[in-house]
């Protein structure tokens, strides 16, 4: 028993030299004594989109509610279909945070769809042409959203040349109104069609 236990005090000593060598150490008796440390500090690559009410979180997290972009002309009937040379039937003004952060190149933004908005009667529908975004800020900007899968992609401008992005802007939305279009909801939460899907991709 007592060899057994003097082979495992043995074997941890021998295990643990190496760990206790490792670290510098200096016996002077005279002037200073000096010892040294290294640092390394491990960065992973990161990316993050955010495009709603999470996208201004800080820090970043996160974050599975879906906002709804609303478009309601209930209140002023008259004006359904008459976008076209009717600016103040173009409802403008849906605004909405966005935010990209990566840390290892360039990002593209691409917007995907699954088909036209739907009121859920077969063949009443309205394109995604007709509703577009505007950004506060240039460099980082609103992807297309396609009729229907994946749209062509945005370039988000990296920060200072490097290969850091940290942009942050408002996306304000605008539905064109420029066709009469049979009565009801098109879209909803998670129904006809209703959801833009927005990616993000670094190297």
């Amino acid at each position: 028993m007592k060899k057994a236990l003097l082979l495992k005090t043995t074997l941890a000593l021998a295990l643990a030299t190496p760990l206790l060598a490792s670290a510098e150490s200096q016996l002077v008796t005279a002037g200073n004594a000096q010892a040294a440390l290294d640092f390394r500090v491990i960065i992973p690559r990161v990316l993050f989109l955010g495009v709603g009410a999470g996208a201004l979180t800080v820090p970043p997290v996160n974050n599975t509610s879906v906002n709804l972009v609303t478009f309601d002309y209930t209140t002023n009937p008259g004006a359904v279909g008459a976008g076209a040379g009717s600016p103040a039937a173009v409802i403008t003004g849906a605004v909405v945070p966005v935010r990209v952060v990566g840390n290892n190149g360039q990002i593209v933004l691409t917007a995907a769809t699954v088909g036209a908005l739907s009121n859920g009667v077969p063949g009443e529908t309205i394109p995604w042409t007709q509703i577009t975004a505007t950004s506060s800020l240039a460099a980082l900007p609103s992807p297309v959203i396609p009729a229907s899968g994946t749209g062509a992609g945005s370039n988000v401008t990296l920060s200072s040349g490097t290969k850091i992005t940290d942009r942050t802007a408002d996306w304000t939305f605008s539905y064109a109104n420029t066709a009469v279009v049979p009565a009801g909801t098109y879209g909803a939460i998670v129904a006809n069609n209703s959801r833009v899907t927005y990616t993000a991709t670094m190297p």
